[in-house]
């Protein structure tokens, strides 16, 4: 266990790295460089000798980008506020109760979350046409649960399992009540797992895209993936401004789990090694 790492770990770990986040460093580059270094020759040119932050300037005087920052803020916070409210209550159950049918209900969530998004997309947007809820927050928020809900209620399930039943019969002895049992005993300790859950869900309400591209066509509702998707010069595709808006989306999200990574990290590996 104390062996020292080698050269050849290092050099593997700087490749890695590179490769990872070589699209990202592409697209932060390509968002300061002048439009005549985006195509051509010049194009595969790392730095650029005039940098420009004109295209930020663009993205929020030419497109309603600040629109679609509020709107994917507004429905990733929503989802993910309800449906990690929602699968705490129902993860606690399946974890840490003995009810029937335990199994057939994680294999329904298991089943609900592995339906591709295209095989569901007409029914829920028939659905959510006939009661009045396309071009809204809500109508976007209801088809989010079909893969936020059962995120959560997996990722939790884990956590719950390894809180110590111990605990449980403590409180049980103690005159506690289930409710009480779960809001003073097992809930503060399950708080890392909800935190990370919470954050996972965030991501993937933040990216999601086909949804949000099917149902809210109103400029007025679109999220920030389709709103980028939708960028459109008078007759060229504004690379400029997308790289631009690519990066301000991006950078919200990683300075997010930079500041919380040690919480996210405590409660993904929560329960994995044994006192």
């Amino acid at each position: 266990m104390n062996k020292k790492a080698g050269p050849f770990f290092y050099v593997f770990l700087i490749v890695f790295v590179f490769f990872v986040m070589f699209p990202f460093l592409w697209i932060l580059l390509a968002s300061v460089k002048p439009l005549s270094e985006l195509f051509g020759e010049k194009a595969f040119t790392w730095f650029t000798s005039n940098p420009t932050f004109s295209y930020y300037v663009s993205v929020f005087t030419d497109y309603p980008f600040l629109r679609y920052l509020w709107n994917s803020t507004v429905v990733a916070t929503i989802t993910t506020v309800y449906t990690v409210f929602i699968a705490a209550f129902a993860a606690y159950a399946i974890a840490r109760m003995q009810f029937r049918g335990k199994a057939w209900i994680l294999g329904l969530v298991l089943s609900v979350s592995m339906f591709p998004q295209i095989a569901t997309i007409s029914p829920i947007y028939i659905f959510l046409k006939n009661v009045g809820l396309t071009n809204s927050y809500l109508g976007l928020i209801i088809p989010y649960t079909t893969f936020a809900l059962p995120l959560s209620i997996w990722l939790l399930v884990t956590f719950f399992r390894k809180i110590p039943f111990d605990l449980e019969e403590a409180a049980k002895i103690d005159g506690a009540s289930i409710m009480q049992t779960y809001f003073k005993v097992i809930l503060p300790l399950a708080i890392p797992g909800i935190f990370t859950t919470a954050i996972l869900v965030f991501i993937a309400a933040w990216n999601e895209f086909l949804f949000a591209l099917t149902i809210n066509t109103a400029e007025a509702y679109k999220t920030v993936p389709v709103g980028i998707a939708m960028f459109r010069g008078q007759y060229t595709i504004p690379w400029g401004e997308i790289s631009a808006a690519t990066v301000i989306v991006t950078i919200p999200l990683v300075i997010m789990v930079l500041l919380f990574q040690r919480r996210i990290v405590s409660g993904l590996t929560s329960g994995s090694v044994k006192e």
